[in-house]
């Protein structure tokens, strides 16, 4: 009962049973994983769990559990199932009977997967940090052959709106990982704060990661049809990750072969960059501090070359932290009206040749890619970044309103990561009841989510390839605590995990045949101290009565999305 579900999975005879005497193998390329995996048994079992006499995956002796990497001579056996462009990185087979366990990926990453198979295969209480019971530790006699559908994998997590310690960070990653979720989006910079340290810019950190107050719940019409904030929690909110904490975060998720993958936000949503560097806006004068609503500021960079300038030294500071292959540099919902009503602004699209003020966010998204190139990264932004027409076919697109950007940039030749927010995010409403704690949005259920397909019916093969993947977005505006992060996530999560590594690899997906596995599941999330939402909906605890909101439909959503995307549409 694997979330998520297998590509093959024929049952064996008998069951292997983890006991004193059971041992681990592993060859140098699992080393890691055979720490991961003994230190999780040992922990909830009690048990030694040593290592084979010789150490090694060639221990096949019985009462072992074998970890290693397939050889491209194909000692080990049939070839592995495809991954993603044939690729079998990321492929595992684990095969149990009754006096072993053998699992072989096609890399590292692989046996990781293999391994987190495994563990679903145990008791639920294998995920518990202490020993709870005497066992027995038994795991039923298979064979699980399996591959991911997608190579992009991805949750996006916002520690802006509301900051996130580095403790929470590191259990949200060991929460992944257990989903075989490969990426951690980690959106680091807003309006509403900075929440990275920029040593050659101390400032960020110093003004930029404090704001005084918050807004409570969304924005409601005053007595003119107005959109304002019905009030505020009075209370300073704040924190950010020294490059210390950022290196922590980022080998503790290579260990569970996660790919954190930072964002910078430009040129839009910089209003705490302003507020510690005026000097970057376009009104240096004002004196803007950092936002305390929720939404979009109208604050954005200037486009003197001392800006670009600046930015370029975050990045580099950015790059030296996150080994990612991609940088984001957001691009995303920039208002126009500063650089529309200021004369320097309209001098500098003059001077730099450019039509309009969407080619001018298309030259400053261009130049900060450019140098991330120059780094031998790739940049990769929301899909605003298509507009203006000059975007670098090595920029990558994160498609979120609708799947419009989507199509729009695999016909121009981007690799695109899809995260329709109809579909996808994960901060909205999970029901129409009336105590639902994140009364905004439309309404995107368990089952929402697990229909979700990455890949535009109209593209062509060639254009499919493109889709790299997908991604479902956390944003915190609402959410203030972890225990508020873990109801929003899941089991929301485990719906998008089987989304985009099962896709239709074994079958037309089967609603019912998920929700028979996920109450399986459950049991799993519970020994992982994950406060999921219940089918029945929220308890008395998990309520916000009393907090503004704005529902919508997805017709209303429809409607507001064919808006602002028609200018991106091909």
């Amino acid at each position: 009962m694997l979330i998520p579900r297998p590509r093959l999975s024929t049952s064996g005879v008998g069951a292997f049973e983890i006991t004193p005497s059971t041992r681990i193998a592993a060859d140098a390329a699992s080393e890691s994983v055979r720490l991961f995996l003994q230190q999780t048994l040992r922990g909830s079992t009690g048990l030694p769990v040593r290592d084979a006499p010789d150490g090694t995956a060639e221990a096949s002796a019985p009462d072992t559990i074998t970890l290693r990497v397939a050889t491209a001579d194909g000692t080990t056996g049939s070839p592995l199932p495809a991954g993603p462009a044939g690729s079998t990185a990321e492929s595992f087979r684990l095969v149990v009977t009754g006096d072993r366990v053998e699992v072989v990926g096609g890399s590292a990453a692989g046996v990781f997967y293999g391994v987190q198979a495994l563990l679903q295969l145990l008791p639920p209480d294998v995920y518990r940090k202490g020993r709870v019971g005497t066992g027995p530790w038994t795991v039923p006699a298979q064979t699980v052959e399996d591959a991911p559908a997608f190579a992009w994998r991805g949750v996006m997590l916002d520690v802006v709106r509301h900051f996130r310690t580095k403790a929470e960070v590191l259990r949200v990653i060991d929460q992944l990982a257990a989903h075989r979720i490969n990426t951690l989006h980690f959106h680091l910079t807003d309006d509403q704060g900075w929440r990275i340290e920029i040593r050659k810019h101390p400032r960020l950190t110093e003004v930029g990661s404090w704001r005084r107050e918050s807004q409570v719940g969304a924005h409601v019409p005053d007595a003119e049809g107005t959109l304002r904030p019905q009030g505020f929690d009075g209370r300073p909110h704040g924190g950010h990750y020294t490059q210390d904490d950022v290196r922590e975060i980022v080998a503790y998720a290579a260990d569970r072969f996660v790919t954190v993958v930072p964002e910078i936000e430009t040129p839009g949503h910089v209003r705490a960059a302003l507020a510690a560097y005026p000097e970057l806006g376009v009104h240096p004068e004002s004196g803007v501090g950092v936002w305390t609503e929720w939404g979009i500021a109208e604050d954005v960079l200037n486009a003197e070359e001392s800006t670009i300038a600046f930015f370029q030294d975050v990045f580099d500071e950015v790059v030296a932290l996150f080994p990612s292959a991609y940088i984001g540099l957001g691009g995303d919902e920039c208002p126009k009206v500063q650089w529309e009503q200021d004369p320097r602004t309209q001098e500098r699209i003059r001077e730099l040749g450019l039509e309009d003020e969407e080619q001018l966010q298309a030259w400053i998204i261009g130049r900060l890619a450019a140098h991330l190139e120059s780094k031998g990264r790739r940049a990769f932004g929301w899909d605003e970044i298509l507009e203006g027409g000059t975007l670098s076919p090595s920029a990558t697109v994160v498609s979120w309103r609708g799947l419009r950007g989507a199509t729009t940039a695999a016909r121009r030749g981007h690799d695109v990561i899809s995260s329709p927010d109809d579909q996808v995010y994960l901060d909205y409403r999970q029901s129409d009841l009336p105590n639902e704690p994140v009364p905004v949005a439309i309404v995107l259920s368990v089952d929402d989510v697990f229909a979700f397909d990455p890949v535009p019916s109209d593209l062509t093969d060639a254009e499919r390839a493109h889709v790299i993947g997908g991604q479902g977005n956390m944003w915190t505006e609402h959410v203030d605590t972890v225990r508020k992060l873990d109801y929003q996530l899941f089991p929301r999560v485990a719906a998008l995990a089987e989304a985009l590594w099962s896709a239709d690899a074994s079958g037309p997906r089967d609603v019912a045949d998920f929700r028979g596995r996920l109450v399986e599941h459950l049991a799993r999330l519970e020994a992982m101290g994950i406060e999921y939402r219940h089918e029945t909906g929220p308890f008395p605890w998990q309520e916000r009565p009393g907090v503004p909101g704005r529902p919508s439909s997805r017709e209303e959503r429809a409607a507001y999305i064919d808006a602002v995307t028609a200018n991106i549409a091909d």
